[in-house]
């Protein structure tokens, strides 16, 4: 869409591959490892995104692990871990981006899940995370409703990506597979390009997928209901924790 990029990971090889497809400009494209639960590494981002292009109009917080195990066998780390790279790595993201998006009235935003909204069992570090989140840039929002700042909070639903094959079981290791039927989901691209309307129309929420909104909608409503509707789906999975 013409935009200049920044892309930020721990894997600066991925990115780096990744960097013909967003332009073929290569000047317009900037490849910067890090690694989210370093506030060193986000402050480092942030200026050499300045360095290279003087301003930041964008910032999209997406990094994200998750997890699934019960609470009741999980060993702590987990959560801390999840904690460290969905909220932090946001709240630490921002805080060294916020000036320059105060002056370019630009738009932050915090890339979420429907779990951020109705909790789901067996993933109580990725909903804390996703919960915090959403409580953050939604005070953020309110900080700044006079200064031009916008503030999207974006929640997609089930998305393909390596996300549940890397998420952490009880003890910290990844369960190395997925309980859901990847080709079904919504493709990241897809969910990118959401993400893209809704950023041109300064959006402060989106909510993808009819599941999702109807899960917002009934947890609101029939929070008892949508409790045990919750309990049942994630029974149904492949290797469900509660079996």
């Amino acid at each position: 869409m013409g935009a200049k990029v920044v892309m930020a990971a721990r894997s600066l090889d991925k990115l780096e591959q990744e960097a013909p497809s967003v332009s073929p400009n290569a000047e317009n494209v900037l490849c910067v490892k890090t690694d989210v639960t370093s506030e060193e590494d986000c402050r480092t981002l942030i200026e050499k995104t300045v360095e290279r292009f003087g301003r930041i109009d964008i910032l999209v917080n997406n990094a994200g692990i998750s997890m699934r195990a019960m609470f009741k066998d999980l060993d702590l780390k987990v959560i801390r871990s999840l904690m460290d790279v969905n909220f932090w790595g946001t709240v630490q993201c921002t805080k060294y981006a916020l000036p320059y998006l105060l002056a370019s009235k630009g738009s932050v935003v915090g890339v979420i899940s429907i779990a951020g909204y109705s909790a789901l069992p067996a993933r109580t570090g990725y909903s804390s995370s996703k919960y915090a989140v959403r409580g953050f840039l939604d005070t953020l929002r309110i900080e700044h409703l006079k200064d031009g700042l916008n503030v999207l909070v974006f929640a997609p639903g089930y998305t393909a990506s390596n996300v549940r094959n890397a998420a952490l079981t009880a003890d910290g290791t990844p369960q190395g597979k997925t309980p859901l039927e990847e080709g079904k989901l919504m493709s990241a691209e897809d969910c990118a390009l959401h993400l893209a309307k809704a950023l041109e129309q300064r959006r402060s929420q989106k909510i993808l997928t009819f599941l999702g909104k109807a899960t917002v909608w009934a947890h609101r409503l029939f929070p008892n209901l949508t409790d045990r509707l919750t309990y049942g789906y994630i029974a149904r999975e492949a290797d469900s924790p509660f079996k």
